[in-house]
């Protein structure tokens, strides 16, 4: 009896011990996770950057050590895409987490994100979670029903210094809030604010937009710092005036600067690229001109290059910032472009198309707190993914209105994706000559389905607008009730049946520069098969339900409220 008793106890006591073991291990580990530090994030994007305008991703020409560093320390995926190739939806799209068939807003749609689609972004919720946030650069996204005027989204940051629309290469000309910079180039002024912003002394700019006059060392914080270049409004007007850097003068101008793969020149063309009552290239902005002939291209080119060697350098003073701080091991760096561009390839100029020139970026994400299995993702990936995946590195719970991806084990894991296909679509379809289109691929197929274009001809419009001596601006870019109504209907035509009146189908391994559609050819007609079948799902998934949350946001409605776009 005693001896069972002695066993009795034994056994309780081994329990005993157990169960402190336990707690103690249970109670050590949640104050590790309470004690750990969240991470800083920094979101670098730039504008009109097609993925290989880096030295990482393939660009002989350009020098870009420090983003190339990012991206051989950290993870590159080369297979990410936007969902919308033109500015505004693509960054509504990432600011969101969500396709544009489902947030409804872009440059002809007449309406602004609403209030409560708002307070669903990653910036509002990082807040929220206890982050110190900032932005800093270019701002494409009306929020509000004021548009640009509401000042909803300044208000939700703790530190704004950008300006609405597009910034130009020299900013101070058209945005006062940077005219207490001391540099006078885009990437230079930008570089100040992003200083100002991680200075945890005391910002040094009266005009930014601040709730704290200086950065709290006990939080973490969100900086999105975004770039108006590569793109056409920044190079454009470059000026390679003597106050200049000199790399905005002379850099690249004695290189040998080649043309593009399946480059044609306007005047050489003999088989559009698309049907011409498809595509109408004579209706094309004025802006894309430039791809038309050898010499204009290249001056171009030459720009962009200049515009992302300062861009690769402004990164290399912020990682010198951080290191100096202290804050390099515990900051998050995600590199990014709102999507590509096509440069005269196959004889096209601009964006708004679902080809990989225009929907294929890079996306780099370093983070020095982890090891990563691979430096090199195939992973299927979106920019929808960035703000789930940021919302997750911070502990913060992703919002259900979210339609990206947690990509975080392809990040650290080198795992794939859980979409079988990305989906890209353009409903930008105006006057400019640009047709609907939606299209699904894989790392090996795409395919892609284009909607009849029964737009009025932009060079009609601008004909008639001077006839009538009507500002040709307003005319081109004013968006009226009407016009709401038309892009509603885009959203949701397809999936009630709307019939596709062309059809691609490219082999992206044996082709990656799409110039063979396969669409007619017998020996695909399984894959082309397939591929139908799976569009409609995938289209289905990207608009989701219900109405898109938006405002209206037409000239009939800023008439009424007798608003202006702030320009700061």
């Amino acid at each position: 009896m005693k001896l069972v008793n002695l066993i009795k106890s034994i056994r309780y006591g081994i329990a005993l011990l157990l169960t402190l073991y336990c707690m103690a291990t249970q109670a050590a580990s949640q104050s590790l996770v309470s004690n750990h530090k969240k991470p800083n994030i920094i979101l670098i994007l730039t504008d009109d950057q097609p993925y290989g305008y880096l030295g990482v991703t393939g660009n002989k020409i350009v020098e870009t050590p420090n983003i190339d560093e990012l991206a051989n320390q950290g993870v590159l995926f080369t297979n990410a895409h936007v969902s919308s190739a033109i500015c505004t939806p693509s960054r509504i799209s990432l600011l969101l987490g969500q396709y544009e068939r489902k947030h409804g807003v872009n440059f002809n749609s007449a309406t602004a994100v609403s209030p409560e689609a708002w307070a669903n972004s990653y910036p509002v919720k990082l807040r929220e979670s206890g982050y110190y946030t900032g932005w800093v650069g270019k701002n494409h996204t009306p929020v509000g029903e004021k548009g640009y005027a509401t000042g909803l989204m300044e208000s939700s940051f703790d530190y704004w210094y950008a300006g609405n629309g597009h910034i130009f290469f020299y900013p101070k000309e058209k945005h006062t809030i940077f005219s207490e910079a001391e540099s006078n180039t885009q990437v230079e002024i930008v570089e100040e604010g992003t200083l100002d912003f991680l200075n945890s002394n005391k910002h040094k700019f009266d005009k930014a937009i601040k709730f704290l006059d200086r950065r709290p060392e006990n939080k973490p914080f969100m900086l999105s710092i975004n770039f108006n270049l590569p793109h056409g409004a920044g190079t454009s007007n470059m000026k390679m005036r003597p106050t200049d850097d000199a790399l905005y003068r002379t850099k690249y101008r004695d290189t040998d600067i080649p043309l593009p793969e399946s480059y044609i020149a306007k005047a050489d063309i003999k088989q559009p690229k698309l049907p011409a009552d498809l595509l109408k290239v004579e209706d094309r902005q004025a802006g894309y001109n430039y791809s038309d002939t050898a010499d204009a291209l290249k001056e171009r080119y030459t720009r962009q290059l200049q515009a992302m060697t300062g861009i690769d350098r402004l990164v290399g003073n912020l990682k010198k910032e951080l290191k100096r701080q202290g804050l390099a091991d515990n900051t998050v760096i995600i590199f990014t472009s709102d999507h590509g561009l096509f440069m005269g390839e196959q004889g096209l100029g601009g964006k708004a198309l679902c080809y990989e020139k225009t929907t294929h970026v890079p996306l780099i994400v370093f983070d020095p707190r982890q090891d990563v299995k691979s430096h090199k993702s195939l992973a299927l990936v979106q920019s929808i993914d960035i703000a789930p995946t940021m919302l997750k590195l911070a502990g913060v719970d992703v919002p259900k209105t979210m339609q990206g991806e947690d990509i975080r084990d392809a990040i650290y894991k080198g795992n794939n994706t859980q979409r079988d296909y990305v989906f890209s679509e353009n409903l930008w379809s105006t006057h400019f000559g640009n047709p609907r289109c939606e299209a699904i691929q894989t790392q090996d197929w795409k395919y892609i389905r284009y909607y009849k274009n029964n737009n009025m001809s932009a060079t009609r419009k601008i004909e008639l607008a001077k006839e009538l001596n009507i500002p040709v601006n307003k005319v081109l870019y004013g968006m009226h009730d009407n016009d709401i109504v038309v892009y509603r209907d885009y959203l949701d035509s397809s999936l009630h049946g709307e019939p596709a009146v062309y059809e691609e189908l490219y082999d992206l391994r044996n082709d990656p520069t799409e110039l063979v559609n396969l669409v007619e050819q017998k020996q695909h007609q399984q894959k082309l098969s397939e591929l139908r079948k799976a569009w409609r799902p995938v289209l289905k998934e990207a608009r989701g339900e219900g109405v898109p949350k938006v405002v209206r946001y037409t000239v009939d409605s800023q008439v009424e409220a007798g608003n202006k776009a702030k320009t700061y």
